[in-house]
């Protein structure tokens, strides 16, 4: 099963950057595994990750995340079928990963099923100011949050 490690973020705006670096992290932990391909570093968003996602049976995606009741460091595991396409599509800038997919599935792009999109989101303090580094309290989480999640999905790869 041919199976994408997608890391989004952006590792210069702070916490935005936890996704590639647990991408990174994982990659290395994982090197060797047949059928998996990682892409560490992704910055981009909305169509531009149809060509990434596109001829993988599976996908799993490390992105931050803020909610309302953020903790830094908690997380949350979900499938693509909980996304929410994009209410007001005003240009493709604001083509968010479900409307992504939808167009996708429509224009006949051999994409995954939603419930084979998996997505861990951790919880951030702070992804808008330049920095190469995590805030502090996300940092002092990281080895739990981060053994968590690789232990998750070590469970979804043993699953194929």
């Amino acid at each position: 099963m041919s199976t994408l490690l997608l890391g989004l973020g952006n590792p210069i705006l702070g916490d935005d950057g936890i996704g590639p670096r647990l991408a990174a992290d994982f990659a290395v932990r994982l090197a060797g595994r047949p059928g998996l391909h990682v892409e560490a570093d992704c910055a981009v968003g909305g169509l531009e990750l149809l060509d990434l996602l596109a001829g993988h049976e599976r996908v799993i995606v490390l992105d931050a995340l803020l909610t309302r009741d953020a903790r830094p460091g908690a997380w949350h595991a979900f499938d693509a079928g909980a996304l929410r396409e994009t209410l007001h599509l005003d240009n493709v800038h604001d083509t968010n990963f479900a409307t992504a997919l939808a167009l996708g599935r429509r224009l006949g792009l051999p994409l995954p099923d939603d419930a084979a999109i998996h997505i861990f989101g951790v919880e951030v303090a702070d992804a808008c100011t330049f920095s190469e580094r995590l805030t502090p309290a996300l940092e002092a989480a990281y080895p739990v949050y981060s053994e968590a999640i690789f232990g998750e999905l070590q469970r979804l790869l043993a699953s194929a």
